[in-house]
């Protein structure tokens, strides 16, 4: 009688167990047409609900948009201070739009902005053409980017965002490009995380960034919205907390601001379930490199920031940590340059790579030091 009530229990405990686990799943079944929430550093995906079909990314495509700007400022190819020219052809599309005039003209900034936190179709046609001579080689340079990202469902049509048939992209693809842009353009989020921005002064225009994430969930900085009545209404976002910066792209959502809904669903199951762990603080010094022919001999080694690796609460972890120091080091070194990497692992697999860097100047030694440099040598010798 006992064992059958000790096999009762255990089954009924058991069961409890599973309607428990159906139950937070149920919990987090998002009305969306696509979904993904991704941790950013390593690109870990935490949830995905029919990631990879496609749909209409509407407006959420000038993440694209920026990222490629981004990028060409990066590369040299133009600058925030350049004048942006809108043309006739820029300024006639409809939809959001920050009302460009043929010949008026810009600077990068301020496009950025516009596109960024007024989601001006106009200014991302007018970015289009200032980068790529016109708007059809831009979007063939988004394509381009598209398959260099290793994109599956996802095809670029235009910069802005209208509807078309063959303009679409997936929840996983969006969240491909954003990862992709927040890691390695991370200014992108001083433009998608600027609430409210006054465009123009006369006639006044004001914009007031349509993602109300930055207003109602803590650590919100970007990314960016969109909507039409095909598309419905979408969204790729980012937020960090304590160190742990999550992703979330939501496609396809039926409700009036379900799209936040939806992603805070998601960042609050991501946030319940995984952490940051600090390594190495930042700033702390992790080493000390001999330069050559410097004001001084050598150059502290430190971390930019905090420097840890993401895992789920309550998992047990034994990371190894390597250095990988450039041991050539000649003056002059400036504050801040990248002087070698960290690189944190366990079992095999990497959890973190980060830069480290110079902690201060190191300017090129002088004439007669580098004559005391070069006799204490010799001396050495004997």
């Amino acid at each position: 009688m006992q064992r059958k009530r000790l096999v009762l229990m255990t089954m009924l405990i058991l069961a409890f167990l599973l309607i428990c686990s159906t139950a937070a799943q149920a919990e987090l079944e998002l009305d969306a047409e696509g979904a993904i929430l991704m941790e950013a550093t390593t690109g870990k995906v935490i949830y995905e609900q029919d990631p990879d079909k496609p749909w209409k990314p509407a407006s959420v495509t000038k993440v694209m948009t920026l990222l490629l700007a981004l990028e060409a400022i990066d590369q040299g190819k133009t600058s925030l201070d350049d004048m942006v020219l809108a043309s006739e052809y820029a300024c006639g599309y409809g939809g959001s739009q920050l009302y460009l005039q043929p010949g008026e003209e810009f600077t990068m900034h301020e496009m950025l902005l516009g596109i960024a936190v007024g989601s001006g179709n106009d200014a991302s046609v007018a970015v289009a053409e200032h980068l790529y001579g016109s708007h059809e080689a831009f979007v063939k340079e988004m394509n381009n980017k598209a398959k260099e990202l290793g994109l599956k469902n996802t095809s670029f049509k235009n910069a802005h965002g209208l509807d078309d048939d063959d303009h679409y992209t997936s929840a996983r693809d969006m969240a491909i490009i954003s990862r992709h842009a927040v890691l390695n353009y991370p200014e992108i989020l001083d433009y998608t995380g600027v609430k409210f921005h006054v465009f123009r002064e006369e006639p006044l225009l004001e914009l007031y960034n349509t993602n109300k994430m930055l207003w109602w969930f803590e650590g919100t900085d970007g990314l960016k919205t969109g909507f039409t009545s095909a598309a419905k209404r979408n969204l790729s976002s980012t937020v960090e907390r304590d160190n742990l910066r999550l992703l979330a792209v939501v496609l396809g959502v039926e409700q009036k601001s379900g799209h936040f809904k939806e992603s805070m669903k998601l960042y609050q199951y991501g946030f319940a379930q995984y952490q940051f762990n600090k390594v190495i603080p930042g700033g702390e010094e992790v080493a000390r490199l001999e330069v050559a022919k410097g004001s001084v001999d050598d150059v502290a080694v430190i971390t930019p920031k905090d420097i840890g690796y993401i895992s789920k609460k309550g998992e047990e972890a034994d990371p190894q940590i390597e250095y990988h120091l450039d041991t050539k080091l000649t003056a002059p070194i400036k504050k801040g340059d990248v002087v070698g990497e960290v690189v944190i692992t366990q079992d095999g697999e990497e959890m973190c790579r980060e830069e480290l860097i110079a902690a201060y100047h190191v300017e090129k030694a002088s004439l007669w030091r580098q004559i005391y440099i070069v006799s204490r040598k010799v001396m050495s010798v004997f």
